[in-house]
């Protein structure tokens, strides 16, 4: 990813520890959901319905992602994880806060449970549930270490940002073996042999002996029957698409059709995540942080995060770009030229075999605000601490400022 600062990074290494990595969830009327603190609804600008059917209370966790400590608390109160819902998903090498809830449980059940690197910080009753998108954004107060530079070099970064940084998705948009993109421009091409091909036998960043040696085989003999034997059982997504085509070993749309809409919607997705990125990187080279003809803008909230509510212009507001869908207005000549490029239009989200996938289109930043920043020397590591709207990676910013080569994800 192409960075925006003119200034070269540090080197250092970030994520050594969960410690070293505190999200503390920001929510929807500003405040900060502090670790390690105590809250009442009333706190946070919330009110307890006595009768709710829901319970909404603070999850502090380490160690543990969003969707895995969810379960568990879910478990521990007999219900299922369709029970519970959170505002915003959180890193899983991180000390984190965020808003969460579950129907049918009891609140004093929830507060008192104890679960290794779990704790509830407050537990309420309510009469509805939170939903993905309530909150403002997320403070961070990071650890880095072995840095190779001073604290004043990286304050020049910082000002030559003046303010904002490339909103550039994540790579965990793309999956762990990177080819979330592959999957999904085959899907919008139609082409779902290769897309059932690159999901059984791609190898990159694959770690397991046994899962290489079996994509390997595959790809080689393209015998799904025995392949059904082999692979390992671990690799249960796999196995469902094998299976069905050991039956039917040519209707690989189907076969992909076995996988859950969650994890197929991840793949298109990952391709208007990357024609996104590659428009930053494209506006980047060409025109820093200007606008370019027809651009659109958002205003600021009271926390300086962008209020896609609110009409600005250039002087007051976000540059806004298309994350692209089938309904996608007005594209500009940047996100015309990648479309070609890649060999599809926006009439492509719209995928006339799975009507599942559809996908719309939307706006997201082009370059997002980062507030509160500062950095100082503590012992023999830099500390950063910064604010970021929902939906933006602190691990994104800091590309601006430490060298990806020596940042441990």
């Amino acid at each position: 990813m192409m960075r925006l600062s003119k200034n070269n990074p540090v080197a250092g290494v970030i994520k050594q520890s969960p410690e070293d990595f505190v999200v503390e969830e920001i929510t929807k009327t500003g405040k900060v959901l502090e670790v390690n603190r105590t809250f009442t609804p009333q706190d946070i600008g919330m009110v307890e319905e006595q009768t709710g059917k829901f319970v909404t209370f603070i999850l502090q966790k380490k160690d543990w992602n969003t969707l895995q400590a969810l379960n568990e608390i879910a478990r521990r109160a007999h219900r299922g994880m369709k029970s519970v819902s959170f505002a915003g998903t959180k890193d899983r090498t991180a000390v984190s806060t965020q808003l969460c809830s579950i129907f049918g449980a009891d609140k004093n059940r929830l507060a008192s449970m104890h679960i290794k690197d779990i704790q509830i910080n407050a537990a309420w009753q309510s009469s509805e549930g939170i939903r993905m998108g309530d909150l403002s954004g997320n403070r961070f107060t990071i650890a880095a270490n072995n840095i190779k530079g001073n604290v004043s070099s990286l304050i020049d970064i910082a000002d030559g940002l003046n303010g904002v940084f490339p909103n550039y998705f994540g790579e965990q948009r793309f999956g762990i073996r990177s080819n979330n993109f592959e999957i999904g421009l085959s899907i919008l091409k139609g082409d779902f042999e290769s897309c059932a091909m690159s999901f059984l036998t791609d190898t990159t960043n694959e770690r397991n002996l046994d899962s290489i040696e079996a994509r390997e085989r595959l790809a080689k003999e393209r015998d799904f029957a025995s392949a059904a034997d082999y692979f390992p059982e671990y690799l249960k997504y796999e196995r469902s698409v094998i299976h069905y085509l050991s039956k039917y070993p040519t209707d690989f749309a189907n076969a992909m059709r076995s996988l859950p809409r969650q994890l197929m919607l991840m793949f298109v997705h990952s391709v208007e995540s990357m024609i996104f990125n590659m428009e930053i990187e494209e506006r980047i080279k060409n025109n820093g942080t200007e606008p370019i003809e027809g651009d659109t803008f958002c205003g600021r909230n009271a926390l300086g995060f962008p209020d896609f509510s609110i009409s600005a212009d250039n002087n007051n507001g976000f540059i806004l770009g298309n994350i692209i869908g089938y309904q996608s207005e007005k594209l500009n000549e940047i996100e015309k030229e990648i479309l070609e490029r890649l060999g599809i239009s926006k009439e492509s989200f719209k995928v006339i075999n799975m009507p599942e996938l559809n996908c719309k289109g939307n706006k997201r930043v082009i370059f997002a605000p980062f507030t509160g920043f500062s950095a100082y020397d503590e012992e023999d590591r830099v500390k950063f601490a910064f604010s970021l709207p929902s939906g933006s990676y602190a691990t994104i910013l800091l590309n601006e400022f430490i060298n990806s080569n020596t940042t441990k994800e």
